[in-house]
């Protein structure tokens, strides 16, 4: 693992030994956004690469295995302006490209990444906001395996930070941000070395030394002073307010919004807050009224589905789902938390539909068991078992439960027509949970 600066693990991180991860469909998409520009200029396939977005108020990011990105919510909610996180995402750009990671192998090399990340460092991964929506897979791992493979080299530093100053010039974007992190890194170090509850073994260069490096960087670039496009920065707010009401507590968000008519940012936070503390006249209130206004705008639309699916309005969650999607196709955990839903009532014609979105959503979160749960359930409910066998028995083989993948491929096997596509899933399901169990 390289990440932007050590150490990369809080103290509540370090205790437990895991990381604790949140998807959202909105954000992953300001992300990409982000992050496209400097993967083309790096040569590198967005498809490649996958992003984590990782809950801890730790400023700083990481990456691991050659094609994992993690992106702390501290570096997210700290910066403003979205020129910093654009930075950061260029620093590590810069290891991927240059191949500074040892590819990682174990026993369950072909299963889904979180599975294969589980080998390296604990893992939980949930869906923001919580709540039944959260479906998640925990993977407890060693605090001292974690830092003996955190192994960081100046040199893969110093490389990594003129490779992202180089791909920031060539899309036309300062590298200002990232002077700005390495500044508050700088402050971060003096306290850091003298602290006795993060065991800080410094093989960065200093933060103090790479600001002098971005600073001749600035002094010849093109773009030092070039604002963030004006679409960009209303992103990065937006981002801030809801990771704000999603993982602060109420009254820190309101603290941090003081005013919940200022702007369409402090009224998405505030939307939130009152919905955590399920003051939910409030909080529809709040987020029809964001509708209202925005009526175009599908994130507004799957959050007041969000609310009432998981305050048990379940029926009337169908709706807002429904338009989400409508709005963005192409956002697979939109279809998700619209086909969870659907599967949760007495229809028939909905469970069609579920498996309608979850075919879509696999084309994208094919290495998301909580998918094939689903998609599992939709068939078995319409009453197709070997399909849902299939979805099953993917299932478990991505949680790297073989010897259930083996069992429930093996029964999907006996009922498909030989050659079809879902028969060659079940028999390639059942030969790979061979050789990972030794067979």
């Amino acid at each position: 693992m390289l990440g932007i600066g050590g150490p990369w693990q809080s103290p509540a991180m370090a205790q437990s030994g895991q990381l604790s991860l949140f998807r959202d469909a909105e954000i992953e998409d300001t992300i990409r956004l982000y992050s496209t520009p400097l993967f083309e200029a790096a040569g590198i396939n967005y498809d490649n690469i996958e992003i984590h977005l990782v809950n801890d108020r730790v400023l700083n990011a990481f990456v691991a295995n050659g094609r994992h990105m993690f992106l702390f919510s501290g570096l997210l909610m700290e910066s403003e302006d979205p020129n910093m996180v654009i930075g950061v995402i260029a620093h590590e750009t810069g290891h991927l490209a240059g191949g500074h990671l040892a590819r990682v192998r174990g026993a369950y090399e072909n299963a889904s990444a979180m599975v294969l990340l589980s080998t390296i460092l604990g893992v939980a991964v949930g869906i923001l906001g919580g709540g039944e929506a959260g479906a998640a897979i925990i993977a407890v791992g060693s605090h001292q395996g974690v830092r003996n493979l955190t192994s960081y080299t100046r040199a893969q530093e110093s490389a990594a930070d003129q490779a992202g100053l180089r791909y920031l010039e060539s899309t036309g974007q300062s590298a200002s941000g990232l002077r700005d992190l390495m500044e508050k890194l700088s402050e971060s170090e003096l306290l850091l070395s003298s602290s006795s509850e993060i065991p800080y073994f410094l093989t960065h260069p200093l933060s103090s030394d790479r600001v002098v490096t971005i600073d001749a960087h600035l002094a010849n670039s093109n773009y030092a002073d070039r604002p963030s496009p004006p679409d960009l920065v209303d992103r990065q707010k937006r981002m801030v307010a809801k990771l704000f009401g999603f993982l602060e507590l109420p009254r820190t968000t309101y603290f941090r919004y003081p005013d919940v008519n200022e702007s369409i940012y402090s009224r998405y936070a505030w939307a939130i807050a009152k919905y955590q503390e399920r003051l939910m006249d409030e909080a529809l209130e709040l987020i029809d009224g964001l509708i209202t206004e925005e009526s175009d705008n599908p994130y507004f639309q799957e959050l007041k589905g969000q609310m009432l699916y998981e305050t048990g309005s379940i029926a009337e969650s169908i709706a807002p789902y429904r338009v989400s999607v409508r709005l963005a196709p192409d956002q697979p955990l939109l279809r998700i938390s619209l086909a969870r839903a659907l599967l949760q009532l007495d229809d028939t014609q909905g469970w069609e539909e579920a498996v309608e979105h979850l075919e879509q959503a696999r084309l994208y979160e094919g290495d998301d068991p909580s998918v094939w749960y689903l998609l599992g359930d939709a068939y078995g409910r319409l009453g197709l078992l070997p399909q849902s066998h299939v979805a099953r028995a993917e299932y478990h083989f991505l949680r790297a439960e073989m010897s259930k993948a083996s069992d429930f491929a093996t029964r999907a096997i006996q009922d498909l027509d030989y050659g079809t596509p879902d028969w060659f899933k079940a028999d390639d399901i059942i030969t790979a949970a061979e050789q990972a169990q030794g067979g």
